[in-house]
């Protein structure tokens, strides 16, 4: 690209020095080309297709222009620092996660309260004086290294610890000697959908090729497992499993807690199956033997193994999740616990018992069992809301869930296995009230009449008058639920007379594979009449009105918002669709987006096609129509859901309707950062500017 063309784009964002309201807004000039693709006989414009190069100059002076056309707005919003000091006000205090126990050592997180990433501490027993066993903080001057990986050798004297840079899938795995908490010379690159499964002296993990062009755009293939012992270089790792002639298949190993199995995931949802093949090898010995030999589109997963016999969670033949025993040396299944009316949610060995969890109208109900899948109690939790945990080794006597709600700060506890009982280990200090706040659960109906959950959290004393500030949050998709969760971002929102509306969409497992199929593919408009009428729901209650509504979502959720915008945009004041997939015929292009297949289908399907440009984000936006307030947000390196989906819907969104619309319609572009915000300031800065555009275009005041 030539200077004179760099410049112009740039000279285009500052035009006018108002932007204050959406008239006065002049945004970028996108250059378009002349490119069409044919699918089936349909043609079909791509006109931004120079934005899906992220290294290209043009490309860097369109993110530049768009941001400052972006936080010009923002800056000018009076409110906007006293939003950001209140979020830092109510997120500042410390958090933990559950302790792991691995000989002698207690390992956990903790963030001191604003930290950008938690500290990794250990302490000899649960009394022991901390120590730092790693600070990402200290990894990088912005704070955007993660400590990604933590993984344990079975006697503890080593770890694999892995990290991320600026937000990207891509990780680098390093060991330590934890005897004496120093960094080994091994280094192990271009790691990506893996663990580190350790086995003797060494560990499995998986990675791709280095990647040719683009590190963050480039399709990834040709999933390989390696094993890694200690000492050596990574050249020397020993390949263990690949499928060269199945390139977009995942292949992971784990092991069992006693090291004598390594287990071999392979899935391929490239091609749309929606399940996995499970292959396992003794020590030892040189090749993987079957538990379950094809993929399906049934789900398989090793809990355990029981001698030279598995524990494995499927839902083969079982919608909602049973447990069965696969006796390896009969190739016969046993069933452990059988499929229930409730979805499992999970299910794990610990301390000679069997913990399972299910989901009840998307809250936790966890049970424990005896090894044969005899029922010994009920684990009783503090109220509805989402619990997590409940593992541990062969010879613990007790473990780790941490609980938590809407307004319900995440709260670790400890079970004692032999007597059942729970007592609180580790209490949240906020600087709140939870009692202040009310959540309560609600089943509206959807378009067919479908009945679709949906959780509504307040400050108590809320009138019922459409006049209140509405965020209406959904997913609903890949087999992903929402249960209840606490966020200190949120308590802020609540005091200002906020409503966060969290809807339990179909597309997700909160009812099983049954509810997540009603939400794939073909069906996929399901979710989005599920969104829709819930918005419909929440106005009709008076919970608040068009005026006063806000839709929101990421990834998935991005493309539901995207979506629904362009379906009803009536029904929406504001608009924040984050790390979106807008561009449905060529999001299988990029990075692993193939694997998203199995959930939406494929433009190189005619049938699937025709549903896919039909809801498109991208692709149906009206020319001269009247949208929400708009406010992208997406970062430079996200390489799960590439950028080049947001960049080409503003692109587009702008040309089509920047000069009818009467409200803004924004990107913002945040750098060193990913799919999610890579520190705690981009986390609390992203919200504030959320927060301050919602208000500004509602025409409300922060107080």
């Amino acid at each position: 690209m030539d200077s004179k063309r760099i410049l112009m784009t740039l000279l285009t964002a500052s035009v006018l020095p108002d932007y204050g309201s959406a008239q006065h807004i002049q945004y970028p000039e996108t250059r378009k080309q002349e490119h069409f693709d044919e699918y089936h006989g349909v043609k079909v414009a791509d006109p931004y297709r120079w934005l899906e190069d992220d290294r290209s100059e043009e490309t860097a002076a369109w993110v530049k222009a768009q941001n400052e056309v972006t936080f010009s707005y923002l800056e000018k919003i009076p409110f906007r620092g006293k939003i950001f000091a209140d979020l830092e006000k109510a997120y500042n205090y410390p958090k933990y996660s559950a302790p792991r126990k691995k000989g002698p050592y207690f390992y956990f997180y903790k963030n001191d309260g604003l930290q950008n990433q938690a500290v990794l501490y250990r302490q000899k027993g649960l009394n022991g004086e901390p120590e730092v066993v790693l600070d990402p903080n200290k990894l990088s001057p912005d704070g955007t290294t993660r400590l990604t990986v933590f993984s344990l050798s079975k006697d503890g004297s080593y770890a694999v610890l892995g990290f991320s840079k600026g937000g990207s899938d891509w990780q680098e795995y390093q060991v330590m000697d934890m005897k004496t908490l120093s960094m080994l010379a091994d280094k192990v690159e271009w790691v990506k959908v893996s663990g580190a499964a350790w086995q003797g002296d060494g560990f499995y993990y998986s990675s791709y090729p280095k990647p040719e062009g683009s590190a963050l755009a480039a399709k990834n293939e040709n999933h390989q497992v390696y094993f890694h012992r200690i000492g050596t270089t990574q050249d020397q790792d020993k390949l263990v499993f690949e499928d060269p002639a199945n390139p977009q298949r995942f292949h992971t190993v784990g092991t069992t807690e006693d090291e004598q199995y390594a287990v071999l995931n392979v899935s391929d949802r490239g091609k749309g199956k929606d399940g996995n093949a499970v292959w396992v090898m003794k020590r030892g010995e040189s090749r993987f033997v079957p538990i379950q030999e094809e993929i399906t589109d049934f789900r398989f997963g090793v809990i355990e193994n029981v001698g030279d016999n598995f524990l494995v969670e499927t839902n083969e033949h079982a919608a909602n999740g049973k447990v069965m025993l696969f006796e390896s040396a009969t190739k016969t299944w046993k069933t452990v616990l059988p499929e229930r009316e409730e979805p499992l949610e999970g299910a794990g060995l610990a301390g000679g018992k069997l913990f399972a969890s299910y989901l009840k109208d998307v809250t936790t109900r966890t049970y424990v069992y005896n090894i044969s899948g005899k029922l010994e109690r009920e684990i009783t939790l503090p109220g509805l809301g989402s619990a997590t945990g409940f593992s541990g080794e062969a010879e613990d006597t007790f473990v780790f869930y941490t609980f938590t709600s809407f307004n319900y700060p995440a709260t670790i506890f400890r079970y004692d296995i032999a007597d059942g009982k729970s007592s609180i280990f580790r209490e949240p200090e906020v600087a709140f009230k939870p009692s202040d706040y009310e959540t309560k659960q609600v089943f509206y109906p959807s378009k067919d009449g479908t009945k679709i959950p949906a959780f509504i959290t307040y400050k108590k004393g809320l009138k019922l008058d459409g006049s209140n500030p509405t965020i209406l949050y959904g997913y609903g998709g890949f087999n992903v639920s929402l249960p209840p969760a606490f966020s200190p971002t949120r308590i802020s929102f609540f005091d200002q007379g906020g409503v966060f509306v969290q809807a339990n969409l179909r597309g997700g497992s909160e009812y099983g594979e049954k509810w997540h199929e009603q939400g794939m593919k073909l069906k996929k408009q399901n979710v989005f009449d599920d969104f829709i009428a819930a918005a419909e729901y929440l106005i009709k209650e008076k919970y608040t009105s068009p005026e006063r509504l806000a839709i929101q979502g990421g990834s998935n959720g991005g493309l539901l918002v995207g979506t629904v915008m362009n379906q009803r945009p009536e029904l929406f004041k504001v608009a924040l669709p984050a790390v979106g997939v807008m561009d449905m015929l060529r999001f299988h292009k990029f990075t692993i987006g193939w694997n998203w297949i199995a959930d939406y289908g494929s433009s190189d399907n005619a049938e699937e096609f025709k549903v896919l440009y039909g809801y498109s984000p991208l692709h149906n936006i009206r020319e001269g129509g009247q949208y929400p307030a708009t406010m992208i947000t997406t970062a430079d390196h996200d390489d799960r859901v590439v950028p080049a989906h947001s960049f080409k819907y503003a692109a587009e969104l702008q040309s089509k309707a920047g000069k009818t619309s009467a409200n803004p319609l924004l990107i913002r572009i945040d750098t060193n950062s990913g799919h999610g915000a890579s520190n705690t300031k981009k986390a609390l800065e992203t919200q504030a500017d959320i927060y301050a555009f919602l208000f500004k275009n509602m025409n409300l005041v922060w107080k």
